[in-house]
């Protein structure tokens, strides 16, 4: 088949162990993103495979129908909100995702972010490099409210290190979260309000669905105290648009350390979270490291295959009639 893989921005693919699953096909790979859908179309307008690399390609319905040859779409992931889903299915696009979900990384990587921007981590070792001997005062974890915004698996993990650490814990989220969080030995918070008022540090753990799109905002920001840090490794959109950096500039919270934003990649420092001393930012780092790699697109690979070979698929849009080779 020709597979096309767009938006490997680190030109990681090739370095995977799994590549070697795809031998024998026709293989394309962009790092770059597309300037608009009429380079898109270009890119992907002979491929019957694209390796969809999480949400960062949005598959709409318009896309869809301008690329006739298309019969797959290998998810690297369990689902992604930006593939039109019906579109596929009306089109004979079968859309193939993976099974596992890797909840180490994220939540390492969201104990690293809270570290680090806790204790100035990251400015003071750039300030010490540049040759000053600077000594900023930082915010202490240990005993300090640990905000978890969603107790799944990822949020779970974080509460653990949060409690290894001496931080007091506190669950907001919907029923299931607060259940889990009382079950666990956990505070589930008084309320809404009551959940951004105390959190000394508050990280999101909530997957993106129309229910939890703009889920937080300015009012929910405008509760959180000056010292207080938010983390965001979730989704951009699960904050309301433009109400980090206003709330950020009105004082509360008084910190962030973000991972993910509604346009990426960011280039050529165009983000306004970027201009912001009190701000730590970082690329989507929080999924990228070999492990999670490996399992995710060793999974993406596995459906080219057995698409080829004419094996069971995990289909996220079962009622598709697959058009295959």
């Amino acid at each position: 088949m020709n597979i096309v893989i767009p938006d490997d921005y680190q030109n990681m693919v090739p370095q995977l162990a799994c590549y070697e699953m795809l031998a024998g096909h026709q293989i394309t790979i962009y790092q770059q993103p597309a300037a608009d859908e009429n380079e898109l179309v270009e890119r992907l307008k002979d491929a019957d495979c694209v390796v969809a690399i999480r949400e960062r390609v949005e598959f709409t319905r318009s896309l869809i129908a301008r690329l006739p040859k298309l019969r797959q779409i290998a998810l690297v992931g369990r689902h992604a909100a930006s593939i039109d889903y019906a579109a596929c299915t009306e089109h004979g696009v079968a859309v193939t995702s993976g099974i596992s979900g890797s909840h180490y990384a994220p939540a390492e990587f969201t104990v690293a972010l809270m570290m680090a921007a806790r204790r100035n981590v990251v400015g003071e070792a750039i300030a010490m490099r540049a040759g000053a001997w600077p000594s900023t005062l930082s915010h202490r974890l240990r005993g300090s409210n640990l905000g978890i915004y969603g107790l799944g698996k990822i949020g779970e993990l974080v509460a653990q290190a949060g409690v290894g650490l001496g931080m007091n814990i506190l669950i907001w989220g919907r029923a299931g979260s607060l259940a889990k969080a009382a079950k666990l030995g956990y505070e589930p918070a008084a309320s809404r309000e009551d959940f951004f008022e105390r959190s000394d540090v508050l990280t999101l753990h909530l997957r993106l669905n129309p229910d939890t799109r703009h889920t937080v905002t300015p009012e929910d920001l405008a509760c959180m105290k000056p010292t207080s840090l938010l983390i965001n490794t979730a989704r951009a959109e699960l904050i309301a648009p433009g109400a980090l950096v206003a709330a950020l500039n009105a004082g509360r919270p008084g910190y962030a350390a973000v991972d993910v934003y509604e346009q990426e990649p960011v280039v050529n420092g165009d983000h306004p979270l970027l201009k912001m001393p009190n701000v730590l930012c970082a690329p989507h780092l929080a999924w990228a490291e070999w492990e999670t790699f490996e399992l995710y697109f060793g999974e993406a690979f596995e459906q080219i295959v057995k698409f080829c070979n004419g094996g069971e698929l995990r289909l996220a849009n079962p009622e598709v009639k697959p058009r295959r080779p």
